[in-house]
């Protein structure tokens, strides 16, 4: 397996690096680096595609201080010319994009290569690029997680493809002691410029262990920046984003959204890894949500607008460091605060995302951070009882109505 990277490398270095655009990190938190059978839903059918998300330049996070609101109209990508793609095929452009542009960027996991991922996300790369950029791996995830991460020590820029986000538990202590810690541990010596992605979620009845949702495992790692993927526009902008970084940072998939269809750009785009999205901008109370709720919170609101309710929904896209900026205006100016996630209760997103709102802007909150989560329970296998331990619109309705009585 060595030689097979040190094939990598050898190739790497014979070819002739396209000149990257700078992508600046807006965090001082993270090494200094370059700073978008499962049902189909068509991007002019959804309650609200939300707006494409606004660049801020060089501005930085703020956590105590909010900037004025911006000027800057946002226009639907549905509008734009470009190419309707489902979201699974949103991330392989951006992935093929990105190993057009470096010749050291490699992908490796269980079926990646010939069969296209279990997700079909790789799907015809292997025949494009050949068996040692896009690499099938043993079913052994602590092995090629490992593999990748020593391989990016090296200056390979590898995107790990976990089959399931769950099979990524057998990963941990790669991902925990070495992923995130190496930079720190060695001084300085190693970046790990690595990208860990794969499905995850509450499918349709998947079992328990197949509908883990693990962002409330990696939070805690220091050195990791974490990120999720709601829509084919911010799914394609944040995989190029990813593999451009030199901080490791893992991707969530939704596995009941890769066939989601949206109108992208032509154009090259690459968006921020520190940036949440202004789905829907209200006034009467902010709805702070990720990845597949994002669409139980818009079907939500039509009902909550047609009620008399103006709610602002924010897409947090950045698990880790959270978008201080975007949602502290946000809070400045409803008073309210709703959060809607997938992932489990005890110790989730949300209960961090709550902690960071009451530390920087408990003095405008006019009641108190409402959290609606998953159970903490296994995920059921049984259809009717899986829908019971998920988030519904509903629910989320009558949160709404309770925090602005």
């Amino acid at each position: 397996m060595a030689a097979i990277f040190q094939g990598i490398g050898a190739a790497a270095a014979a070819a002739a690096l396209p000149p990257a655009e700078k992508f600046h990190s807006q965090s001082p938190r993270f090494v200094s680096a370059r700073k978008g059978s499962l049902f189909v839903v068509r991007s002019d059918g959804r309650p609200s595609l939300g707006s494409s998300p606004r660049s801020r330049g060089a501005q930085r996070l703020i956590t105590n201080a909010v900037a004025a609101k911006a000027d800057a109209s946002v226009t639907s990508t549905a509008s734009k010319p470009g190419h309707e793609l489902l979201l699974f095929e949103a991330l392989r452009e951006g992935l093929e994009e990105e190993m057009d542009r470096d010749p050291r960027v490699c992908v490796m996991g269980e079926d990646v290569g010939h069969y296209g991922g279990s997700y079909k996300v790789t799907k015809g790369l292997a025949t494009k690029y050949g068996d040692l950029r896009v690499l099938d791996t043993p079913i052994a995830e602590n092995s090629f997680t490992g593999m990748g991460i020593g391989a990016a020590m090296t200056g390979l820029r590898p995107i790990i493809e976990g089959m399931n986000m769950g099979f990524l538990l057998l990963a941990f202590n790669q991902i925990s002691n070495n992923c995130g810690m190496l930079h720190y541990t060695s001084g300085g010596q190693f970046k790990i410029p690595v990208v860990i992605r794969g499905p995850g979620g509450v499918g349709r009845q998947l079992g328990a262990e197949h509908s883990q949702r693990l962002e409330s495992y990696f939070q805690s790692i220091p050195g990791i920046q974490m990120v999720a993927c709601s829509t084919p526009y911010n799914a394609k902008g944040l995989m190029k984003a990813a593999i451009r970084s030199e901080n490791p940072v893992i991707l969530f998939e939704h596995v009941l959204l890769y066939n989601l269809k949206e109108r992208i750009p032509d154009e090259e785009y690459v968006l921020s890894l520190e940036e949440a999205e202004m789905v829907r901008p209200g006034e009467h109370v902010t709805i702070l949500t990720y990845s597949r709720m994002r669409y139980h919170v818009m079907q939500a609101a039509k009902t909550l607008v047609n009620k008399g309710y103006d709610p602002e929904v924010i897409d947090i896209r950045s698990l880790k460091p959270f978008d201080l900026y975007t949602i502290g205006n946000s809070v400045k100016k409803t008073h309210r605060v709703l959060i809607v996630e997938e992932c489990m209760r005890t110790g989730g997103i949300g209960a961090s995302l709550t902690a960071a709102i009451t530390e920087n802007f408990i003095d405008y909150l006019d009641a108190p951070i409402v959290c609606l989560s998953s159970q903490d329970v296994p995920t059921p296998y049984a259809g009717t009882l899986e829908e019971w331990t998920v988030v519904q619109p509903s629910q989320i309705v009558t949160a709404v109505e309770q925090l602005c009585q």
